[in-house]
């Protein structure tokens, strides 16, 4: 069995933002050489989330309106989290949205269905972050 392991470092420059990073992990299949196995991709920090969903603006807009209802960003001092800091509601949204994906890796590809895509949701930005991505098989 190969292993091929990659990190992908971000630096979003506003507090939010999902990024569709399904052709760069096409391009890091191919690298891999591997045709037959399993991509693991997960975000290495607690305020930032990798998930599968529809790449369309009118579902990310309701994402950001969902994910801030359940845990609104301000007022901070509403979270005990927030002493010294300012993203108690990014944690909450990151366990929301989780931590990884899993993909099947078939003839070479990543094996989506239809409409999904791979997104990076950065929920407490303007710092470098990182997430890893590992893929094993043959």
């Amino acid at each position: 069995m190969k292993s091929f392991r990659h990190e992908l470092w971000f630096n979003i420059t506003q507090r939010r933002q999902l990024v569709n990073i399904t052709p760069t992990l096409h391009e890091l299949v191919e690298k891999s050489g591997i045709r037959e196995g399993l991509l693991l991709c997960n975000a290495m920090h607690i305020t930032a989330s990798v998930f599968i969903n529809d790449d369309e603006s009118g579902l990310h807009k309701d994402l950001e309106e969902w994910l801030e209802g359940l845990a609104p960003e301000k007022p901070h001092s509403r979270y005990r989290h927030n002493n010294g800091e300012d993203n108690a509601d990014a944690h909450l949204k990151r366990t929301i949205m989780g931590r990884e994906v899993m993909v099947a890796v078939t003839g070479g590809s990543l094996d989506l269905g239809p409409w999904e895509q791979v997104f990076y949701g950065e929920f407490d930005g303007k710092r470098r972050k990182r997430v890893l991505v590992k893929i094993i098989g043959e």
